[in-house]
């Protein structure tokens, strides 16, 4: 089963699941109704296709589930401090930070977890050259900012271990080529 198929069952069983949870129980009915459904949705509403490159690996998955977890109880106690201590707004700004992931499925899943953390969000992306701009709710020292680097590069090794290891790298077929795009140049950053 190639990689694209893969991809339809799973979208087509989780689309079954969201079924059966609207209903609230476990049936027959509702599992054969929510196949219905789905294939339904698939056949008249299809999403554009995207390329499925990597392998997964289930044990960088879960460090990289856990580290998203931390950093969002961190940045969550963090913005809850900014909020009621006494003093002035911390200084906000947008900070560029160039990923070196290659895969357009993988760079969004990294915004997502990005605009996730509590005091970040994800203003801008340049797909050709894989850099973001995020909004960061405390730049107001050069501790914050290289505190906000670390977070985005710790993010984007554990992506590329769980998703896109070298060693395993497949590039989908219909993946077009990129010569502006060289995911191990980065521009300086502090």
């Amino acid at each position: 089963m190639n990689r694209e198929r893969v991809v339809r069952v799973g979208v087509l069983i989780w689309l079954t699941v969201v079924w059966v949870l609207l209903w609230g129980n476990v049936s027959v009915a509702n599992i054969l109704g929510g196949l219905g459904v789905g294939l339904l949705i698939m056949a008249l509403l299809p999403l554009p296709r995207v390329p499925v490159e990597g392998r997964i690996h289930p044990w960088s998955i879960v460090k990289l589930v856990g580290l998203c977890i931390v950093y969002a109880a961190q940045s969550s106690a963090q913005v809850a401090w900014l909020a009621v201590r006494p003093g002035p707004a911390p200084m906000t700004g947008v900070l560029r930070c160039r990923l070196a992931i290659k895969s357009d499925l993988v760079l969004t899943l990294c915004i997502d977890v990005l605009n996730l953390i509590p005091g970040t969000m994800v203003l801008e992306v340049d797909q050709v050259k894989r850099t973001v701009y995020v909004h960061v709710l405390d730049v107001g020292t050069d501790k914050a900012v290289d505190q906000f680097y670390r977070t985005v590069r710790q993010l984007e090794r554990l992506f590329i271990a769980s998703f896109e290891r070298d060693d395993e790298w497949q590039p989908s077929p219909w993946h077009e080529h990129n010569p502006a795009f060289d995911p191990t140049a980065r521009e300086d950053q502090p």
